[in-house]
């Protein structure tokens, strides 16, 4: 077994944040990112206003839009693009997506996937995989 410390955490919007338990999600990304975990919100919308982006840079280090990068879930580049932008390898990173084909695309471009199904179960998860960290 490979054992690496997850040091990224990508979170998709529709589905995981619009969640109607979301709130515990948010609270979880606050305390993430004071542990020093970087975060970045991966979406496949067309971008976003100014006042949302200045409401989610609260929670995220990142906001990717597949509408500004040109390349959208699940193509593995558009995984890539949001690593980079935290500054990591793709290695060290996870994906919180609803999207079955979405964590494939993440698995593919080597991140740990963690398919959302619900709030409880995603932050179980998690508390998992960044208990190294």
């Amino acid at each position: 077994m490979v054992c690496r410390v997850l040091k990224g955490l990508l979170v998709d919007f529709a589905g995981v944040l619009t969640d109607p338990d979301a709130g515990r999600f948010y609270d979880y990304l606050a305390a993430a990112r004071e542990r020093g975990v970087r975060t970045a919100l991966l979406s496949n919308a067309p971008g976003a206003s100014d006042e949302v982006k200045d409401t989610m840079s609260d929670y995220f280090d990142a906001l990717v839009f597949s509408g500004e990068v040109g390349v959208a879930k699940p193509d593995p580049a558009v995984y890539l693009i949001a690593a980079d932008r935290l500054g990591l390898p793709a290695a060290r990173c996870a994906v919180v997506d609803d999207s079955a084909a979405n964590i494939r695309g993440a698995v593919e471009a080597g991140m740990v996937g963690v398919h959302h199904r619900s709030v409880s179960e995603t932050l179980d998860e998690l508390a998992v995989l960044f208990a190294a960290g």
